[in-house]
């Protein structure tokens, strides 16, 4: 029989975005609750040491060293990553898994995850993302549509703080928001040219920043955003979301949260006679010795691909093949984003403008394509991030290379630049898949993640009118010297991996129902990305949130009402 301290009412396996509101919704809700994480305990303001750090206190100015590079080269690939930030990444032998396609797996493993180095943008899906893959045929059908988690955005958006404006798109719906930074004035006009020449929309993107801190922000103990564009080294003014700052020591102050770090979880227990999941084993991360805890109900929220890795790893004699996986789908239609695509140009003009501090958001062209109608010839849509800056000096202010006049022209700014990188739509394709490995184990005993993850031909045809689009409109706003890339960098470096688990009407084509319920195990949620059915062009953590916020309010109502 367990002992009391591993027994609770509910398990979150998993402290970051999805796993942290988890964790605050349970425990605002009464019940005692478990947060499990593999990685180390990251204090608040404590755990960030270079968070004020000037470039030339860190080691190399903030550089990557090629021995690491060497010794690393996937996170040193990653969006943001760099030697200021390091100790928020984990090194890539930390936890080694089988590319069976070229695939590079960003992690962060400390408590906060990767919402302490995420992107923070934060726009909401539209119902044309929720019914394209039925509209246009490329998929399967959400079993929800955006009016089951409009009222659960808001409810997320007012507790985070999202900075935006409403900008009435219907491809891009308005939320709660808080002010947003200003357009700069070369942004400004891009933002007129694409509405006057195109019809299309060039808006402040929505990101969780807190601009105008309001009471709830100010009881959590954050404060305004400082714009110092320093966010992925750790935010000391808690002036963005992460759960360290946020949701965790809010589920904390309610006395109903136990944090265990340094457990990586095995598998999730299930009892035949009982017809359910009774708990969690996990392997000591220093001992590597196993513990059992127990849980009334259990959120998987350890990041889609892990995820997908322990309900795997989850075998019984009811489920040979995987926690609920009746269907055999578990670990099949993985997806991801887009990034491949990316432009920069030159602007002439507007040189007696400059900007202000260091904004940490950027703008977004909202998506444009295949919204009513199919009206390119491929399937989906994308996002389009952009921005404009201006240079601290270059040839337009002095040609010299040395000497005073040198030294007098680095004082003054040269031309501004516009650039522009997309967010693409994939579809989800069932040879895209993870599976355990035969053979090969992990530090910990468990088996290795395999992956079978690539691009197809729908996602070359997307780049390639991202360009042609990207690049007329660029050019009807005067911009010249415009340079495109198709970098083809593997999937995974875009962090936004979805699926394998995904929601669905039906239990024979999908893992978990309209509730994140697992259709054959009605105790266990999953709200990460790892539910996803399809991935839209937005950024999908404020979905995740949301999802999981109206999960666990029916969760616990199942509890209260002794059905599961």
């Amino acid at each position: 029989m367990p002992q009391n301290d591993t027994i609770y009412d509910a398990i979150v396996i998993g402290s970051g975005i999805s796993g942290g509101w988890a964790a605050k919704e349970l425990c605002e809700k009464g019940l005692r609750t478990l947060v499990i994480e593999r990685g180390r305990k990251v204090e608040h303001i404590k755990d960030y040491p270079t968070a004020n750090k000037a470039p030339w206190e860190l080691l190399h100015r903030g550089s990557i060293t090629d021995a690491f590079r060497k010794k690393n080269p996937l996170i040193t690939r990653s969006a943001g990553f760099g030697e200021d930030n390091a100790h928020f990444f984990i090194e890539d032998a930390v936890q080694p898994y089988v590319q069976e396609k070229p695939f590079d797996w960003i992690r962060g493993y400390q408590l906060g995850g990767k919402s302490i180095i995420w992107g923070r943008a934060c726009q909401r899906w539209s119902d044309y993302e929720f019914t394209g893959p039925e509209r246009f045929g490329y998929g399967f059908d959400w079993p929800i549509r955006y009016r089951d988690v409009e009222n659960w955005y808001t409810h997320v958006e007012k507790f985070i703080g999202v900075c935006g404006n409403r900008d009435g798109i219907a491809s891009m719906p308005d939320g709660h928001f808080l002010p947003p930074f200003e357009l700069n004035c070369v942004e400004a006009h891009l933002k007129k040219v694409l509405f006057d020449e195109f019809g299309r929309h060039l808006v402040h993107g929505r990101w969780a920043h807190i601009t105008e801190p309001q009471p709830v922000h100010l009881e959590q103990g954050r404060a305004r955003c400082q714009a110092r564009n320093l966010c992925m080294r750790g935010c000391p003014f808690g002036g963005y979301f992460s759960s360290v700052a946020s949701t965790l020591p809010w589920a904390e102050r309610t006395g109903n949260l136990t944090i265990r770090t340094d457990a990586v979880v095995h598998s999730i227990l299930y009892d035949e006679k009982q017809q359910k999941a009774t708990g969690v084993r996990v392997i000591d991360a220093h001992t590597k010795q196993p513990h059992e805890y127990h849980a009334r109900i259990i959120f998987v929220n350890a990041s889609a691909l892990n995820t997908n890795l322990i309900l795997l790893n989850s075998i019984s004699e009811r489920f040979p093949n995987g926690l609920g996986n009746d269907s055999g789908l578990l670990g099949k239609y993985i997806c991801h984003h887009n990034y491949r695509a990316y432009l920069n140009g030159r602007i002439d003009g507007f040189t007696d403008k400059y900007v202000f501090g260091r904004n940490p958001t950027e703008t977004i062209i909202a998506n444009y394509r295949n919204l009513d109608r199919k009206d390119a010839d491929f399937l989906g849509g994308y996002t389009t991030f952009a921005g404009a800056y201006r240079e601290r000096s270059d040839e337009s202010t002095t040609p010299e290379t040395i000497g005073a006049a040198f030294k007098e022209a680095m004082q003054e700014p040269g031309r501004w630049h516009v650039y522009a990188y997309m967010q693409g739509e994939t579809i989800p394709k069932e040879r895209n898949h993870v599976r355990l490995s035969a053979d090969k184990k992990d530090p910990f005993g468990i088996p290795q993640l395999v992956m079978s993850v690539d691009y197809d031909d729908n996602d070359d045809r997307m780049v390639a009118d991202f360009i042609e689009q990207t690049t007329q409109m660029f050019k009807k706003a005067g911009v010249y010297d415009i340079r495109s890339n198709d970098n083809r960098q593997p999937p995974g470096l875009d962090i936004h991996e979805m699926g394998g688990c995904r929601m669905g009407k039906d239990p024979k084509t999908s893992l978990l129902n309209e509730w994140n319920q697992l259709h054959h195990c009605r105790n266990v949620f999953v709200t990460d990305g790892a539910c996803m059915t399809s991935t839209g062009n937005q950024s999908p953590s404020i979905l995740y949130m949301a999802l999981t916020a109206r999960a666990v309010d029916y969760a616990v109502g199942e509890v209260r009402g002794n059905t599961i």
